[in-house]
């Protein structure tokens, strides 16, 4: 804004002494001070506020007034509340550096003032910023002259003074500074955006993390941009304050929530509650410059989803090995270029599904020779990617969702997924991804910091960051920590770490009534082991599939016999048989704070060796027998026959 404006508002009470030919000179801030020398706190531009308390004497005048000059403020304001009116050697000064001068009525406050100016400046600072973000936005339509979306969040924080991130439904930041965004926080920020737009509240969402206020803006692609806004589509019908919330209706379980799982938020530090419905709409538009850059990531991943299509119907069709070996070679150089070996395989199977509304079960586990929630057509693959209907739909953002899984949170950017393919079958997303060889150098092109003559990809983009974020990482006594499994010297993928940072916010996105579950197969060296790695990983998800929550995995080292069987066992028959061996100890223990299934976990654990299980328990020997005692004494059982332990075993299991 201009300093002429400022005369031009009765309500400021501003009174112009000297100055008049500098009149148009721009606002950019304001500051109100008493300091004598008050230089570091300006930066040039700013309206200076002051009630003279620095002036002692007439001589004050003129370095006051100096050092203001070369600051390069904007202009004077003097109150005169508490000295009445601006001396006259101020105003000799002012005129001397070709200052302007306002004296400010004793009726009106500073705080009057401050808010004016800062209302006028940061409107239109947000008009002119509009125009950047409307020209950015032509440039990112015709190509990548625009920057990308961390270009157009420059301009907020410069601009507008806003820190906002892109971030993906798992929380991976995609574009804007790291500052004051850990992990941790961002994915809570996408936890909170996707429990939003399931619970249909209307947009921008505000939230509040860790004391510090946020808004969410929903980043939609070009092929869901005409689907409702969240707050017109997602809202529930009308119904009466006394009856119970109703259920979402269909369209909006393979709607909006469908769409939102897959899609990037915008996430902006401040709390836009009493924002101008102009300032609001501007950040609309950088969420729809956003989605240009989103719409071109996805164009760059048909390449990689075609060639799994492809490999995927070659082995779901019984395609003789060298078929599938000829069509392997052709994804490697795309997937692993540069690679001299034909790479391992590893594949990753998901589905995601919503409980239809009125339905409060899925179908019965063993149905058809299927897990919980599988259909036969789903289970053998023998639906059609490309058909319509529910089925698609699911595999859709499916397929989306697992190839942001398989990316490492920390791979910055929208091409963390270049070494990724995720094929569709149904309602299932296959995903193939590849491993160098055993003994192979693991640094591939790219790896020594670049990958080639002018170009620099982060060390967290490259394939091997991958790996060493899904492989968990390797104790000296060579197990892996946390998972009691064996360690894995080829640092293939593992079920039990793929989810450790997305599990939270996708769990927030599917509720109570969706599921995300995943199945991943050991590592395969050629085409004639493809077929059996996509069926274990297919057996995995359904061992998954058994297990209670709306985010699960498996991996291909839990389908040891009986862990393969038991998501076929009819649900009423599990819980009637963990209900008559497990019961009689729960209530024991809830009743005397006893432990024994804790005890009994332990006693199988180590084999029924009574002094390893004393020692992990830090109980003596004779306590411990007591225990045991007190068990197989509510139960029936004795923990010395290995058909009771086997029972004990399984009952554990199926909790």
């Amino acid at each position: 804004m201009r300093l002429r404006a400022l005369l031009g508002t009765d309500a400021l009470g501003l009174r112009l002494l000297g100055g008049e030919e500098e009149l148009d000179r721009s606002v950019r801030g304001v500051m109100t001070t008493d300091l004598r020398d008050p230089s570091r706190y300006l930066s040039g531009g700013e309206l200076v506020l002051t009630g003279l308390a620095w002036r002692h004497r007439a001589e004050d005048s003129e370095p006051f007034v100096r050092v203001l000059t070369s600051a390069g403020v904007a202009g004077l304001a003097a109150g005169e509340a508490e000295l009445g009116p601006v001396p006259d050697d101020l105003v000799a000064a002012c005129a001397r550096h070709r200052l302007p001068l306002f004296a400010v009525s004793e009726e009106v406050a500073f705080a009057t003032i401050t808010e004016h100016v800062v209302r006028q400046v940061s409107g239109e600072r947000a008009g002119d910023l509009a125009a950047v973000v409307d020209r950015h936005r032509r440039l990112m339509a015709s190509g990548p002259a625009g920057g990308g979306p961390d270009a157009v969040l420059d301009l907020l924080g410069s601009d507008l003074d806003l820190r906002a991130w892109v971030l993906s439904p798992t929380g991976r930041r995609i574009a804007g500074t790291p500052v004051a965004l850990s992990p941790a926080r961002a994915a809570a920020l996408a936890g909170e955006h996707l429990a939003a737009v399931r619970t249909g509240r209307p947009g921008p969402y505000r939230t509040v993390v860790e004391g510090t206020a946020y808004a969410l803006f929903r980043v939609t692609d070009a092929r869901h941009a005409a689907a409702p806004a969240p707050g017109a589509a997602t809202a529930p019908p009308p119904h009466d304050a006394h009856r119970p919330h109703e259920r979402h209706g269909p369209h909006d379980a393979r709607g909006t929530r469908r769409t939102a799982l897959s899609d990037w938020l915008l996430a902006v530090e401040a709390d836009t509650s009493d924002w101008p419905a102009a300032r609001l709409d501007l950040l609309q538009g950088v969420t729809q410059l956003i989605a240009v850059e989103r719409d071109r990531r996805d164009a760059a991943r048909t390449v990689r989803r075609r060639l799994a299509q492809e490999v995927l119907e070659l082995v779901q069709a019984g395609a003789p090995a060298a078929e599938i070996a000829a069509r392997l070679r052709v994804a490697a150089p795309v997937l692993l270029p540069g690679l001299p070996t034909a790479p391992r395989w590893q594949v990753v199977v998901a589905r995601v599904e919503w409980a239809p509304p009125g339905d409060e079960a899925e179908p019965a586990a063993g149905t058809s020779g299927t897990g919980p929630g599988d259909s036969p057509a789903t289970a053998t693959g023998s639906t059609s990617a490309s058909g319509g209907g529910p089925s698609s739909a699911h595999g859709e953002v499916a397929q989306a969702l697992l190839e942001e899984i398989l990316v490492d949170p920390a791979a910055v950017g929208t091409d963390g997924a270049d070494r990724i393919a995720v094929a569709r079958s149904g309602e299932e997303a296959i995903a193939l991804v590849p491993l160098p060889p055993p003994g192979s150098d693991r640094r591939l092109p790219g790896e020594s910091g670049t990958d080639g003559p002018g170009t620099d990809r982060p060390a967290a983009d490259r394939p091997d960051a991958v790996r060493a974020r899904t492989a968990p990482e390797t104790g000296a006594a060579g197990t892996v920590s946390g998972t009691g499994l064996g360690a894995d010297p080829d640092a293939a993928l593992h079920a039990d770490t793929l989810l450790a940072a997305v599990a939270g916010p996708l769990s927030s996105g599917l509720g109570d009534d969706g599921r995300l579950t995943l199945g991943v197969s050991a590592a395969v060296h050629s085409a004639e082991g493809l077929r059996g790695a996509l069926e274990e990983a297919r057996h995995a998800r359904r061992v998954a599939a058994a297990r209670p929550g709306p985010v699960c995995a498996a991996g291909h080292h839990e389908l040891a016999s009986h862990v393969l069987l038991l998501p076929f066992v009819p649900d009423d028959v599990r819980l009637a048989f963990t209900a008559r061996l497990l019961d009689p100890l729960r209530d024991y223990d809830r009743r005397h704070r006893a432990e024994l299934i804790p005890t009994l976990e332990a006693f199988l654990d180590c084999d029924g060796s009574w002094t390893r299980c004393a020692a992990r328990l830090h109980l003596h020997v004779n306590t411990l027998r007591y225990r045991v005692g007190r068990i197989e004494q509510l139960t029936g059982r004795e923990l010395s026959r290995l058909e009771d332990k086997l029972d004990f075993f399984l009952a554990l299991r199926m909790r």
